[in-house]
């Protein structure tokens, strides 16, 4: 008899190489979302941020706060852009 705990279905692990991680991180950093990323990849979400989390603490200071720093800048940049839309939509002649 057959063992149907798994319903027939057995998860396979596995493995990324360094550049994929790195390729993954990059997207992330360019402004994506993790969930956006982890479903083009086809990849979980949990294994983005675990990844998210040891380049950070492998990190040297100066590197942490450099990604830290280009989130900021990024987060700014959309703040900007939506100020600059509702600047153009509140000023129009009516």
């Amino acid at each position: 008899m057959r063992d149907m705990s798994n319903n027939g279905t057995q998860r396979v692990k596995r493995k990324y190489d360094d550049e994929f991680k790195r390729d993954a991180l990059k997207m992330i950093d360019n402004g994506q979302t993790v969930r956006s990323v982890a479903q083009s990849l086809g990849i979980g979400e949990n294994l983005l941020h675990k990844w998210k989390s040891a380049r950070r603490s492998g990190a040297s200071g100066l590197e942490q706060e450099n990604i830290e720093l280009r989130g900021r800048v990024r987060q700014l940049e959309l703040e900007r852009d939506i100020l600059k839309k509702a600047l153009g939509i509140f000023s129009r002649e009516k």
